[in-house]
């Protein structure tokens, strides 16, 4: 069996991966060579969008334009045009045929690229990077409500440096865990879901959220327990990780579709900002109100974020402050990780088109 394709002037051998042209290599990156094997291994026959989604960016959520860019450079390489075509034709709304005559057979030959080893390495990679997002935003709250609690009174022994890393490690710790299970929910979503990514994004999310929301709050209410004798009330848990989860799942499905990095952490933080507010009005808790509780709760506790609510003429840490509070936390927390997992996708992409 032939070991390439030939059509026109043109060559194509998938195994030594180069285009020919008269015999002369025809430079094209990675991405769209994959984009041109496949059309011509299906020789005339329609490659829909979702495939060269699924088979050349392997699952990662990319914008129509990026597709029309590839067909485009293809087009010019093989000095092709649009309006007349003879090599690639586009069928409007679905994707794309190859309609000249090709020579050669895939008999034999191997597949093109499984996305199996890549799209193992995209689910951890994208997973790892907003997990490391949602650190930095715990960073980010740990500092601001460090800062709150160590402008009160603070009893003898305890300094404002103390109050500020304990703080800051506490909420470190929580948007990590929170993170890891939001980014692997949507990274798992982008890499395995064949149809619907949009959708499996804010379910992925959910999801993630949902369990690790659900282990966090178990442990920690039974570490309360066994440490001081009782339960220190209801901090936030499933029910909230798995609103902040479809919401940041939600903004990452949006964010995928812009090219413009502001709209991006705009539309994330947007998505989770009003996910942290659905929250506070369903009287439930983020991280600045599971702090209240605990303050609330814990006797002899020196922990104290009444100043936040001072700031809108509450008495403690009122309904306003928590809503108020609910909301940056969620736009922060979306606008980090959506950001880390958007950074680490161009990265793969740029890995892949080397």
């Amino acid at each position: 069996m032939p070991a390439c394709f030939t059509f026109g002037q043109f060559s194509l051998d998938p195994a030594e991966r180069l285009l020919s042209r008269g015999g002369d290599p025809v430079e094209l990156n990675g991405r769209y060579f994959d984009a041109l094997e496949l059309m011509v291994r299906e020789g005339g026959r329609l490659v829909t969008k979702d495939r060269f989604m699924d088979e050349v960016w392997r699952g990662i959520p990319v914008t129509d334009e990026a597709l029309t860019q590839c067909i485009r450079t293809l087009r010019r390489v093989l000095s092709d045009d649009a309006a007349k075509p003879r090599f690639i034709e586009t069928v409007p709304k679905h994707g794309y045929r190859f309609i000249a005559a090709v020579e050669g057979s895939d008999a034999g030959l191997p597949p093109a690229p499984a996305a199996g080893h890549g799209r193992w390495r995209q689910l951890v990679l994208l997973g790892l990077a907003g997990t490391v997002g949602g650190g930095f935003a715990g960073l980010i709250g740990g500092i601001f409500y460090g800062m709150a609690g160590a402008s009160q009174p603070l009893q003898p022994g305890m300094g404002a440096i103390s109050v500020l890393l304990v703080l800051m490690c506490v909420t470190i710790l929580v948007a990590l865990i929170g993170a890891a299970g939001v980014s692997f929910g949507i990274s798992s979503a982008a890499t395995f879901a064949s149809r619907q990514k949009f959708l499996w994004s804010i379910l992925g999310g959910a999801l993630g959220g949902l369990a690790v929301g659900a282990v966090t709050k178990l442990l920690g209410l039974d570490a309360f327990a066994l440490l001081v004798g009782h339960s220190p009330g209801d901090i936030t848990g499933a029910i909230e990780g798995a609103i902040l989860g479809a919401a940041v799942g939600l903004g990452n499905g949006l964010a995928s579709r812009r090219r413009v990095p502001a709209r991006t952490i705009a539309l994330a933080a947007l998505c989770g900002g009003f996910g942290g507010l659905i929250i506070s009005l369903l009287g439930r808790r983020l991280m600045g109100g599971s702090l209240a509780v605990l303050a609330e709760h814990l006797p002899g506790s020196r922990l104290n974020l009444d100043a936040m609510g001072a700031m809108f003429g509450e008495k403690g840490f009122g309904p306003i402050a928590q809503a108020v509070s609910a909301t940056l936390e969620g736009a922060l927390f979306a606008a980090c990780v959506v950001t880390a997992m958007r950074i680490a996708r161009r990265q793969l992409e740029e890995l892949d088109e080397s």
